[in-house]
């Protein structure tokens, strides 16, 4: 149908464990559009810096050395991919050491300032339309986007996921450790985790997944037919 392939921006924000990036890349998918998770590029700078020695608690030194590293973002939503330097990033980006560290490289300006470019460019070239995910999509990255959704749960409910991504952790540490990064991602001075004024919450606490994407899906089709 015509209609799945006319062009819209989509962007989703929310803080982890909301069911971003799995009701992103369902919704893309099942619309055909392409795909962005904007957090893996912050994750692929901050894994490239610790494994450059770069001393990620010094903003200083990580604004020096941010624009070394090449970053390469795949779209497609079934297979979507990262690299650094042309290096497969994919897995190590998402191991304990990176999470732990992501928050305080996402915070320098220089850092962000690159990285947003790089997600303006991947977002314009996307000829059929995108699903872009994040802290900061609709109130910075695009803040003209078609549809911008914010996507919120308990923390209970947060942690309960995490959780069951990651074998044996810890109930309260993963919760105590989500709380602890929404603050840090809320409260830095460029670009804070933040809902846009006219995005549209959706709470996912009492929500299967299939109807957060059923949801989510029904949004973006009502933005096409408006449109």
């Amino acid at each position: 149908m015509e209609t799945a392939r006319s062009s819209v921006i989509v962007a989703i924000d929310g803080p982890s464990g909301t069911g971003k990036s799995s009701t992103s890349k369902a919704v893309a998918a099942k619309l055909g559009l392409s795909y962005l998770d904007t957090g893996a590029q912050y994750r692929a700078i901050t894994w490239w810096m610790l494994n450059n020695g770069i001393d990620v608690s010094n903003p200083e030194e990580v604004a020096t050395a941010a624009a070394k590293p090449v970053i390469v973002s795949g779209t497609d939503p079934a297979a979507p991919t990262i690299t650094v330097d042309g290096e497969d990033a994919s897995g190590p980006i998402r191991t304990q050491e990176v999470t732990s560290k992501v928050s305080a490289v996402s915070a320098v300006p220089e850092v962000r300032t690159l990285i947003t470019a790089l997600q303006r460019s991947i977002a314009a070239a996307a000829a059929g339309g995108i699903v872009v995910e994040g802290r900061d999509i609709g109130t910075t990255v695009l803040p003209d986007a078609d549809l911008k959704i914010f996507l919120t749960a308990s923390p209970e409910a947060r942690a309960a996921r995490r959780s069951g991504e990651v074998k044996g952790s810890d109930l309260t540490a993963t919760r105590e450790a989500l709380i602890k990064r929404d603050a840090a991602d809320s409260g830095r001075k460029t670009s804070p985790l933040a809902k846009a004024d006219d995005a549209v919450e959706v709470d996912t606490t009492e929500l299967s997944l299939q109807q957060v994407i059923e949801c989510v899906v029904t949004l973006v089709e009502g933005k096409r037919v408006a449109a």
